[in-house]
């Protein structure tokens, strides 16, 4: 990618290299990576968790999001953007950067998660979460006050970011009365893509965009967004970002 030369842009890609700790070679840590040095491509394509870094989702990811948020801005799709599942922050860290550097103050980032890891599955609900073990990963219990913390890093906590904490079962439904123009969903487990869908697919706006992150990477999450996108008759395109995620811009009235 060529360096870029307008200030935003130079301030959002060095953004991308410090969240996902790229410029600083940040080795990886988790189940999988516990002792490995760090790789470039792998951090670049989100292939690994850092074990400092805000963000494990990969420059392409990041990227996607900075151009739906633009587009957003550009044609004027009413709403606030909500990433559900957000780890150390730093996908909604980035989302308020990108408002920012446009000077825009009229939009609310909503940052939904727990706070406490994942859920154990309901195997009798969700079938498709049989045997899912996210919820026994200690890594993903990221509190809000570090969260919060992260963003106060960058600068970027204000009133307009909200922490939404609990599980989404219980705290999607109370924002039936919002409109969002860009939902990110990052909840891994069937139950975790299928809630946030059922309960804030209907308050996109008409040209907003969904992104889900582990579409490629979860089949359990994959068969989330084809049984509720089956229910709904939606049509949208699906477009590749990655090797895992995904997007669709939802039709127009």
């Amino acid at each position: 990618m060529d360096t870029p030369t307008d200030p935003k842009a130079l301030y959002l890609e060095l953004l991308i290299g410090c969240l996902s700790g790229t410029i600083y070679d940040d080795p990886p840590k988790g189940p999988w990576w516990d002792g490995k040095t760090f790789n470039p491509d792998s951090r670049t394509q989100g292939q690994d968790w850092p074990s400092r870094a805000h963000s494990m989702i990969g420059h392409h990811r990041l990227r996607n999001l900075w151009q739906l948020a633009e587009r957003v801005l550009q044609e004027r799709i009413p709403g606030d953007f909500i990433e559900t599942g957000v780890w150390r922050g730093g996908a909604c860290i980035f989302l308020q950067a990108v408002l920012k550097s446009n000077g825009c103050a009229d939009r609310r980032i909503i940052c939904a998660d727990s706070f406490a890891g994942l859920p154990p599955p309901e195997e009798q609900l969700y079938p498709a979460d049989a045997g899912d073990t996210h919820y026994q990963l200690e890594q993903l219990a990221i509190p809000v006050e570090v969260v919060r913390s992260n963003f106060e890093k960058y600068g970027l906590l204000n009133g307009n970011v909200e922490f939404l904490q609990g599980w989404f079962k219980d705290t999607l439904p109370t924002l039936s009365d919002r409109t969002f123009a860009l939902i990110r969903l990052d909840g891994d487990m069937y139950s975790s893509t299928i809630e946030a869908l059922q309960a804030l697919y209907h308050r996109l706006s008409p040209g907003g965009f969904l992104v889900v992150d582990d579409y490629g990477a979860i089949p359990a999450c994959k068969q989330a967004v084809t049984d509720f996108r089956e229910s709904q008759k939606i049509t949208n395109p699906i477009h590749e970002i990655d090797w895992t995620g995904v997007w669709w811009q939802k039709a127009q009235a």
